[in-house]
Formats: C-alpha cells, sequence, structure tokens
C-alpha cells in the first residue's frame, strides 16, 4: 500500500477503522522544535466535531499518545510516532454485510486488489477514519511551520454544501483578515448568514437517509515567494497528492481554477506593481503560484468533496462471495456530510506539503 509520503519530511500512516488504533511516524523533522501537545490535541478535536448533531454518532475520543521523537517538550530528531486508540467501534455493523461490495466504497476494488485480506470492517485502511492521524502530522506540521516561518497563516472556509454556496472573495488581501477571523470555528464561512441553508441541506438529506457534498477552500497567507519548484515538483503538484489522498475528495483547483479556462488572458493575467515598496499582483487569479512557484501572494485552492457513500438508501450492488447480484441497506453510523469535518483535514495537508518545502 502507498501509505508514506514526502521528501525532506516523509510522513507515513497506519492503522484501520476498526483495529487496535491508528496513527502516523514524522521523519525528518528538525531537532529542538517546541511541540504544543494542547495546540497538537485541538487540530484533532476539530476533526473529531464531538458534540455536532451533524456528525456521525460514532464519537471517538482521539487521543493522542506519543510514543517517540519528543523529549522535554521539543523534537529530538528521531522520527515522532504517535498513536490513536480506537474506541468505539462496531465491528458487527459489518460482518454481516461483508461480502455485499457498498456502492461509493473501496469495498470491491481493494478487494480485487489485495485478495480478499483486506479489513473490511469499516473501510479498514481506506477509511476516513485514517484522516485522524493525517491531522495528528499536519498538527506537528504546523509547530515546525510556527518554528521556522512565524509569518505564514493556514486558513480554510466551506465554499459549498449541496447547492448552497458561498460568495466568492474578490479580493486576495481579505484572506490575510481571514487567518485572523477563521481561529477554528465549527462552520467558516465568508458569508456567516449562510450557515442556517447549509445546515439545512444536510438535515433534508438525512431525512431522506441520503448524504450530501461540497466544497472547501483552502488558503495561506504569508508564504515568501520563491518557494516550489516545476513540473513534478511543483506546489501544485505535492500538494494535490496530499489532498487527494483524502477520503472522498474528487477535486482539487487552484486560483480560478476551471472557470479560468472560458477567459481570456488579458482577464485572468495578475498584474504587478510595488505596494508600500513590495512587489505584489493587482489580482490574485492564479491562486498565488506560477510556474509551480509562489509569487507572495495568498495561495488558494479549491477541494471538491463527495458525499458519503454510507447512506440509508436501498442500493443495488453484488455479493462477491456468491457473484450475484443483490440489494444492500447500510447500516451504522455515519456522516451525513463530510464538508463539516473536512476543512481541519485540507489545512493538515496544507501545513505537512508547506512543511516538506521548507524544511
Amino acid at each position: 500500500m502507498g501509505s508514506t509520503w514526502g521528501n525532506k519530511l516523509k510522513l507515513s500512516i497506519f492503522g484501520e477503522s476498526h483495529g487496535e488504533g491508528i496513527g502516523a511516524v514524522i521523519d525528518g523533522l528538525p531537532a529542538g522544535i517546541d511541540i504544543d501537545l494542547i495546540r497538537v490535541q485541538h487540530e484533532l478535536n476539530r476533526r473529531a466535531a464531538r458534540g455536532n448533531p451533524l456528525a456521525t454518532p460514532r464519537k471517538e475520543g482521539d487521543q493522542i499518545e506519543i510514543l517517540s521523537g519528543v523529549f522535554n517538550g521539543k523534537t529530538t530528531g528521531a522520527p515522532l510516532a504517535g498513536l490513536i486508540r480506537n474506541e468505539n467501534t462496531r465491528s458487527g455493523d459489518y460482518s454481516k454485510t461483508k461480502d455485499l461490495m457498498r456502492p461509493g466504497h473501496a469495498d470491491y476494488a481493494s478487494s480485487i486488489r489485495y485478495k480478499g485480506f483486506q479489513d473490511y470492517r469499516g473501510g479498514g485502511h481506506f477509511s476516513g477514519r485514517l484522516t485522524a492521524p493525517l491531522v495528528f502530522a499536519g498538527a506537528i506540521a504546523k509547530e515546525v511551520l510556527r518554528a521556522l516561518e512565524p509569518e505564514i497563516g493556514i486558513g480554510s472556509r466551506i465554499v459549498a454544501i449541496g447547492g448552497v454556496k458561498d460568495d466568492a472573495i474578490a479580493y486576495w488581501k481579505e484572506y490575510q483578515e481571514l487567518i485572523k477571523g477563521f481561529k477554528n470555528p465549527a462552520f467558516p464561512l465568508y458569508t456567516p448568514a449562510l450557515e442556517e441553508a447549509m445546515k439545512q441541506e444536510i438535515i433534508a438529506a438525512m431525512e431522506e437517509h441520503d448524504s450530501v457534498g461540497g466544497i472547501v477552500e483552502g488558503f495561506v497567507t504569508g508564504l515568501k515567494p520563491g518557494i516550489g519548484n516545476p513540473f513534478f515538483e511543483s506546489i501544485e503538484s505535492r500538494l494535490s497528492s496530499l489532498l487527494f489522498s483524502i477520503p472522498a475528495v474528487k477535486g482539487v483547483t487552484f486560483g480560478d481554477g476551471f472557470e479560468i479556462s472560458a477567459k481570456r488572458g488579458s482577464q485572468v493575467n495578475d498584474s504587478l506593481r510595488i505596494s508600500d515598496h513590495k512587489i505584489e499582483t493587482v489580482t490574485n487569479n492564479n491562486g498565488g503560484i506560477n510556474g509551480g512557484i509562489s509569487n507572495g501572494m495568498p495561495i488558494v485552492f479549491r477541494v471538491a468533496v463527495k458525499p458519503t457513500p454510507s447512506i440509508g438508501k436501498e442500493q443495488q450492488t453484488i455479493n462477491l462471495a456468491e457473484k450475484k447480484e443483490a440489494l444492500l441497506k447500510i447500516e451504522g453510523r455515519h456522516d451525513p456530510c463530510i464538508v463539516i469535518r473536512a476543512f481541519p483535514v485540507v489545512e493538515a495537508a496544507t501545513a505537512i506539503c508547506l512543511a516538506d518545502f521548507l524544511i
């Protein structure tokens, strides 16, 4: 399985949804970096969304245990390993339907790929549960960035849930204010008045035993120009590879994304100017990146998150053991909308990518 990522900072994630535990090993960290475990745990709590009635009823403690790599509150330079024990599993929900391939899940593809030896409970290693160690690694990466480049800010917001869309941010300097305003709210929106409408989209899907997807926008401020490389080591290439590792992510765009293709060069070229003795662009249609390299403007990207594939509606599938068509009604505890738990994961992936570039 391809569960290791990175050049200078190497990250490996391990575990299965209903196994003993899940975790991450991070290699390549500089020695002497302060690690604030309260901040690290706070990032995991954001992802868990405990107390949110729109999130899955499965509630895990997600308490991180540092096994190695930190001594007296600082990194030692050795591999840093963190473990999160699974506590609230109900594997019986899956044993009676293990041969029924859940539509939209990795059940069928992984069964073929790993010859049926994969852990099928809750999706095993393919589960969204594995985003917890990813968030842990991102929290460590944020500590590294805080030490190496304290001017960098990483934020995210919900752009859309179902058919309800937030407004676009017209001027790039507004992202500098959003970094201050989005300190970890449960529902980060540029237009807060849309919160109720978005929640109603989720509730409507829940009432119909269905699910709904959406879009998360990530952004980085304070990154100096000149970070990144062309072609295979571009910021877009490296960050996209991490973002697409998040289960349910089906699309990633930077700047104006696909909309840029319908415009003319005169509309999307970001003109340069000097302001307060600093070089900047007037607009930020390219999302702060040119030639795979940061240009000093906020890096802005969007992530499309598909609806949760586990739904209560009856669906057509196959019984793989019997090689017969079948009907499946999924039981268990699932998120009606992954978006409301995805934005901390998007931030984590961003922090890991930047730390790999900057170490």
